[in-house]
């Protein structure tokens, strides 16, 4: 693997700063070089978060150039929108089917419209906060669900043991198990 470009979006108090932090930990674990950086609104809660994140054996600059992610995560289905210049043909998106209130801007089905165009047939659309609300009772380990699915799924190249320890490393000790039980719902899907 030359390098390996991640885009990870979605709103403030969604954790996105957390799970960069866990995937910057991971690849550390792996041997890899890794670059990320942090773009918009991180400090509003509600308010549009992009992060970017590269990895492999030698990485140069954070920056994921237009079109030019492997894969988008994304936590709110809008911002996956947003955030779409990124994507090329051989992009696979990872969506988190939620909304936090902004799909009045643009309906639901014509934002899976848009994105179905530019996805093609890479685009994995999963009730990531429905799921863990059922499961965990708790709705904003979404985004830990969905680098679960990345990793079980093999859309990212890193090992869940590298996650696993990962999470030893950036979660407090008092949330650590609840996360890692979050990452380990998407093993069966």
């Amino acid at each position: 693997m030359e390098t390996f470009n991640l885009i990870l979006t979605g709103v403030g108090g969604q954790g996105i700063i957390t799970l960069v932090s866990i995937l910057d930990e991971a690849c550390l674990i792996q041997g890899y070089d890794v670059k990320s950086s942090e773009l918009h609104g991180l400090s509003q809660r509600g308010g549009s978060v992009i992060t970017h994140i590269r990895f492999g054996k030698k990485v140069y600059s954070p920056m994921v150039s237009s079109s030019q992610a492997d894969l988008i995560i994304s936590t709110e289905l809008l911002e996956t929108l947003r955030d779409a210049s990124f994507a090329s043909s051989k992009t696979i998106f990872l969506i988190n089917k939620h909304s936090v209130g902004f799909t009045g801007y643009l309906p639901e089905p014509e934002i899976m419209g848009a994105l179905s165009k530019v996805a093609k047939n890479n685009l994995h659309i999963v009730n990531a906060s429905e799921i863990c609300k059922k499961e965990l009772d708790k709705d904003v380990l979404a985004g830990v669900y969905l680098l679960g699915y990345a990793v079980y799924k093999n859309l990212i190249p890193l090992r869940p043991e590298s996650v696993l320890r990962a999470f030893e490393i950036v979660i407090p000790e008092k949330y650590r198990e609840i996360n890692i039980k979050a990452f380990n719902l998407a093993q069966n899907i």
